[in-house]
């Protein structure tokens, strides 16, 4: 009996003393899906996969798995818990995640998808691998079985999920999906980029085979890829990964003509050690005072017509009601330069995919701290209020650090200042507002 007809006999059985497996869904020679619940919450269907691995190697495999879990994504699985379990005598990993009702594999044997269907996958797909990348890490295994369906979202897997800087000798190219590269260890962005190639192949035409005969070379591809998917292809499957395409490329091609496509968040900033800091901020005091001393007579002239201006001219408002527009252009808002409290000079709108937004209940809220130093720029932003999504507060975190200050001034002098910007997700729009904080 091979291990995928054995697994079924595994049903009934308890995984690390609290996961029950319950109904299989599926399994390879070294993996099993079944269905489990998650302890006090019964009426919760998650699933649980165990991967067969050697004992050396369920440290590192586990500590990838719970790096993975700190993702969040709505277009990504989420990964609730992960651990280590024998099995008949046999080292596994196990990693507990949100249940998918099906996925890609199990459609494109029936049929190829229709054009429709395929740039309603694409987007989804492309902004969850740009999340990961950005975050720092590489999926490694795109292919329609790992490209599923919860509920009306596309969500891809999580748990093949590896740091980008780490090494996986271990790992080595096991169908045409895997980048060629990938033969001698070698993992990377290019190489979801190939694997995203020959995913959009096999939607299209249910033919793999052609994926590999246009990276050797072979310039034609069947009529059956239409446009733009037929220059997507050519771009993600060459042999060369510093050739490939960026996942922003292919983004772009999908995108009407005139639009951009946004940048993804940075990731969180790091505070810089504390050895290194106080000769950063000998060199920032420096520049500062040289421009003190430049502008000190334009503030001098005119603090008195400022002055008077500030009587009559009305105050910004505080809050920015704006919904994504397709220019992606940040928003100004009305300034005075005489107000010793400062003011927003240059306001930032996280841009927020509607894929995304449709995921969002109510309203997501996120309050950013950021320091502003006395030219009006953001030094330093952190999370006050995180909110339910590390996605979202990724967003605003990487919005808040692009705003501009018309900073305070003590006695005609600009000078450091604090705010807190709150940041509102709706499936309708994404709106700001702002504070002055105290120091």
């Amino acid at each position: 009996m091979s291990k995928p007809e054995s697994w079924k006999s595994w049903e009934g059985q308890v995984v690390d003393g609290k996961f029950a497996l319950r109904q299989l869904l599926g399994g390879t020679e070294h993996s099993a899906v079944f269905v489990t619940e998650v302890p006090g919450r019964k009426t919760q269907k998650v699933a649980i996969k165990l991967i067969e691995t050697q004992a050396a190697d369920a440290d590192r495999h586990v500590s990838q798995l719970r790096a993975a879990s700190k993702l969040s994504h709505p277009h990504v699985i989420p990964i609730f818990e992960a651990g280590r379990c024998l099995m008949e005598g046999t080292p596994f990993v196990y990693a507990v995640m949100e249940f998918a009702e099906e996925d890609l594999s199990q459609i494109l044997p029936q049929r190829p998808l229709s054009p429709t269907e395929v740039s309603e996958l694409l987007p989804p797909l492309l902004d969850a691998l740009s999340y990961i990348h950005t975050m720092g890490f590489v999926h490694g295994r795109i292919k329609p079985s790992n490209v599923l369906a919860v509920g009306d979202q596309l969500k891809l897997s999580s748990d093949q999920i590896s740091a980008i800087a780490e090494p996986d000798e271990n790992r080595r190219r096991q169908d045409v999906y895997d980048a060629p590269e990938t033969a001698a260890g070698i993992i990377s962005p290019a190489s979801d980029v190939w694997s995203v190639g020959v995913t959009l192949v096999a939607a299209i035409t249910q033919n793999v085979t052609i994926a590999e005969d246009t990276a050797i070379g072979n310039p034609t591809l069947p009529e059956t890829i239409p446009e733009p998917y037929r220059g997507i292809v050519r771009e993600c499957l060459r042999l060369d990964p510093r050739r490939r395409s960026s996942l922003a490329e292919i983004q772009a091609r999908l995108l009407p003509p005139g639009r951009s496509v946004p940048q993804p968040p940075a990731p969180l900033p790091i505070p810089p050690r504390s050895a290194n800091r106080w000769p950063a901020l000998a060199v920032a005091l420096v520049l500062i005072v040289a421009v003190l001393v430049g502008l000190g007579v334009v503030f001098s002239r005119s603090k008195t017509t400022s002055a008077q201006n500030s009587d009559s001219t009305p105050q910004p408002t505080t809050e920015a009601a704006l919904p994504n527009s397709p220019a992606r252009e940040p928003v100004r808002a009305p300034t005075n330069s005489a107000s010793s409290g400062g003011e927003v000079r240059h306001q930032v709108i996280p841009d927020i995919p509607q894929s995304a937004k449709n995921t969002i209940k109510g309203t997501i809220k996120v309050t950013v701290h950021v320091e502003v130093d006395s030219t009006g720029k953001v030094t330093s932003a952190k999370l006050k209020t995180a909110g339910p999504s590390r996605y979202f507060a990724g967003k605003a975190l990487a919005a808040a650090q692009r705003w501009e200050f018309a900073p305070p001034g003590t006695g005609g002098q600009p000078t450091n200042s604090s705010w807190l910007l709150q940041f509102r997700f709706r499936k309708t729009s994404t709106q700001a507002s702002f504070e002055r904080a105290n120091r």
